[in-house]
């Protein structure tokens, strides 16, 4: 048997893929195999490919025929009587805690426990399973497919090589962080599609930030301009959603750099909170005021994940480039030019940066992040003040003077 953790994540991995085809036959075919039938099949070939390690190949097809048998029991059954179909469930249910129970023989006992617990809630949790599939639209599953595409497929066969003059692109780490990036977003977009459009200002601002901090400032800044909801709605939302950016900042850190996070995080909070209270502060004021959130984008267009690529590779060449000629004044005008539009790049780039090089983390890195933070603020208010009404201008640009004037404290104090 493989070693515990590699067999956890075996295990782990064939659930989410059964899952994934169920998803999307559960949308397709009607009295098919779905959401609940495909995970345990997947788990079946896994456990019994794991059982056959053990008492030898012929295990494994098996398996195949056992389950080629029970998929055709309920044809057989409409065939020849008017009886409802029985379905599959409970036929692969069997059969696969039949493979529970070898595993238990020859496998870690707690591998064993893990199987039956995916058996036991995919049974037990049949209704939402189904309600949650079919909640999901045409243009959710084509999101979902297409993050796939981009993590499964472009992903794997990208070369893990750097290249140029400055050894500064990597096609693989480049599109990894584009995985993270669209998949965050991705998180964001399937919460608003389940929550609604009437989630509400606090709600609206946090699943907006979640998806996109900028998109969002764009979509209330013109329904404030054009009268669905109010100025100071509008206002909190815009708060809300760059605050929710210092979150990504901090799991982006964490997952790209974990060293640099203790250095990165207190700034970063510090920034986070500067932006949060004043924002809740407005939000107890007017959190009756009803604020219908904005139809929100697919987030995993591929367009959309080659132009972050692009941008992020341009962000880490020039870091590279201005550590290496120009020295750090040329790092902080990198960090303006790259948050003014988008945070996710500049703090990827640093965080890989700073990954290998402890001194810069301390000294320059979360400098860095703050600058492209506060150039961020100030692209929002400016989008605040072209797309919405003077008004709106001048109550974003009030709640983020608190923050900006923050960074600039932690830029010129903390060391």
């Amino acid at each position: 048997m493989p070693e515990v953790s590699v067999a956890f994540q075996q295990i782990g991995m064939s659930l989410l893929l059964g899952l994934l085809v169920g998803l999307q036959r559960e949308r397709t075919e009607t009295g098919m195999p779905g959401v609940r039938t495909f995970p345990m099949i997947t788990l079946l070939g896994a456990v019994c490919a794991m059982l056959g390690r053990e008492f030898g190949t012929w295990v494994i097809p098996a398996g195949l025929l056992a389950v080629v048998a029970t998929m055709s029991f309920p044809s057989l059954v409409r065939i020849r009587s008017a009886e409802p179909d029985p379905g599959t469930t409970t036929h692969i249910a069997a059969l696969l805690m039949y493979a529970v129970g070898a595993l238990l023989v020859v496998a870690p006992m707690s591998l064993a426990i893990v199987v039956a617990g995916c058996v036991a809630v995919l049974l037990q949790f049949k209704l939402e399973l189904h309600s949650i599939a079919h909640k999901l639209g045409d243009g959710d599953l084509r999101a979902i497919m297409q993050f796939v595409l981009i993590t499964c497929i472009i992903l794997p066969v990208l070369p893990n090589q750097t290249y140029g003059p400055l050894g500064a692109f990597n096609p693989y780490e480049t599109w990894l962080m584009v995985v993270l990036i669209v998949g965050m977003s991705l998180g964001g977009y399937i919460a608003y599609r389940f929550l609604g459009r009437g989630a509400g200002i606090l709600l609206g601002g946090t699943l907006g930030g979640a998806i996109s901090s900028t998109a969002t400032t764009v979509s209330y800044a013109r329904q404030a301009r054009t009268g669905p909801i109010s100025t100071q709605a509008a206002t909190i939302v815009i708060l809300i959603a760059s605050t929710v950016v210092f979150v990504r900042v901090l799991v982006e850190i964490a997952v790209v750099a974990p060293r640099f996070l203790a250095t990165a995080a207190f700034p970063v909070m510090i920034l986070m909170l500067l932006t949060l209270i004043p924002a809740l502060v407005s939000w107890l004021r007017v959190r009756k005021t009803p604020a219908e959130m904005p139809e929100q984008g697919n987030p995993t267009q591929l367009k959309s994940a080659i132009f972050f690529a692009g941008m992020y590779a341009a962000v880490v060449l020039a870091l590279a480039a201005a550590r290496e000629y120009l020295g750090n004044e040329a790092l902080y005008a990198v960090a303006v030019l790259s948050g003014l539009t988008d945070m996710d790049a500049i703090t990827l780039s640093t965080a890989r940066i700073a990954q290998n090089n402890p001194q810069f983390a301390v000294e320059d890195g979360w400098r860095l992040i703050v600058i492209g933070a506060m150039a961020n603020l100030v692209f929002k208010a400016g989008i605040a003040g072209l797309l919405g009404r003077w008004r709106l201008l001048a109550h974003v640009a009030v709640l983020f003077s608190i923050p900006l004037a923050g960074g600039a404290m932690l830029l010129i104090f903390w060391r």
